[in-house]
């Protein structure tokens, strides 16, 4: 089961994933692990966050702990995993929902070589059939939404008309809520990194999917990186998520619980994002967690602003020494004019 942090938090009861929720932050392999998430948490109560992806055979066969733990606060949350068998995603699924997450997303749009090879990302575009077969083995294994993150299409299969039947198929299966990336995925040629640039995004081709399937919740994820960005896809869809730039100016979500959700708050200032991540900080440091592997989450929380150059190098020089604890982050905050 899950562990507790035993760090309290005063927020409220979060907005119902089942309902669908119109912001998230996007997987992101080696970026969204618990302390990232932890940390999201402090900036907006109501984003929905995601784990980093995790394969079946290692949710099935790997250190559960170590590979699905998560601290209460982290709420709404969603399990991403990787994988094409149906039964094993089931019982997965299970696994999921027993360790109290809120959203169980299949993973139908990574193009690495890795994930090609095991037959789940987004070579399996190619064959939603089998990813009906996924999504209603898991549906009828849980009471969990089981949710689908995808690619406009992939190498030569990227015609409006070839997602339209993917999302078809899947959604008769059972799955209301879609996540698109609005780039293909080329599977020969391409780096994942390139894959996440080199396409064109096709903004259009997402707006029109929600037309044609007024009755999803269709999300889109791609290029979106500031507030006014995300309106604006609102506008036209249920959700947007974010990638890169949550990671990367994790201060873009400190007004969305107001301007997205309604809010009658006063967005969090970054000092204070950081300050309350001390005591969360000094309880991992005291169970052997290294203080670097939490504040390489901070390093950008910062930037643009006097003293960040400052901030980032005091942390990555001295997050790595023995012992160091919260004090190291404060520290370092004195360093910002």
């Amino acid at each position: 089961m899950m562990e507790s942090t035993l760090v309290t938090s005063s927020f409220s009861q979060p907005l119902s994933v089942k309902r669908g929720n119109p912001l998230s932050v996007a997987p992101m392999m080696d970026r969204t692990d618990r302390h990232f998430r932890y940390l999201m948490r402090q900036i907006t109560r109501k984003t929905l966050l995601y784990t980093e992806m995790v394969t079946i055979p290692a949710i099935i066969n790997g250190d559960r702990s170590k590979l699905l733990d998560f601290s209460p606060e982290e709420h709404p949350l969603a399990l991403q995993i990787g994988g094409d068998d149906p039964e094993k995603a089931a019982e997965c699924a299970r696994i999921a929902e027993d360790w109290g997450y809120d959203e169980i997303n299949l993973n139908v749009g990574c193009p690495s070589d890795r994930v090609k090879s095991g037959n789940f990302g987004a070579c399996l575009m190619a064959q939603p059939e089998k990813v009906a077969k996924v999504v209603e083995a898991m549906q009828n294994a849980v009471s969990l939404p089981i949710t689908v993150k995808h690619r406009i299409g992939i190498d030569e299969r990227d015609r409006y008309e070839d997602m339209s039947y993917f999302v078809r198929v899947v959604s008769d299966a059972g799955c209301q809520r879609f996540t698109v990336h609005a780039r293909k995925a080329w599977l020969q040629g391409l780096s994942p990194k390139e894959n996440r640039n080199v396409p064109p995004l096709r903004y259009q081709d997402v707006y029109r999917l929600k037309q044609e399937f007024p009755h999803l919740f269709v999300e889109i994820n791609g290029g979106i990186k500031t507030l006014a960005e995300i309106k604006e896809h609102l506008h036209h869809l249920d959700a947007v998520m974010i990638g890169r730039a949550a990671y990367d100016n994790p201060n873009l979500f400190s007004s969305v619980d107001r301007e997205i959700y309604g809010e009658d708050s006063s967005p969090p200032t970054m000092k204070e994002v950081v300050k309350a991540m001390f005591p969360y900080l000094d309880y991992w440091v005291n169970r052997g967690v290294k203080l670097n592997s939490m504040t390489r989450h901070l390093i950008h929380i910062f930037n643009g602003q006097p003293g960040a150059k400052a901030w980032r190098r005091y942390l990555t020089e001295k997050g790595c020494q023995p012992h160091a604890g919260a004090e190291v982050v404060e520290q370092a905050l004195e360093l910002l004019t």
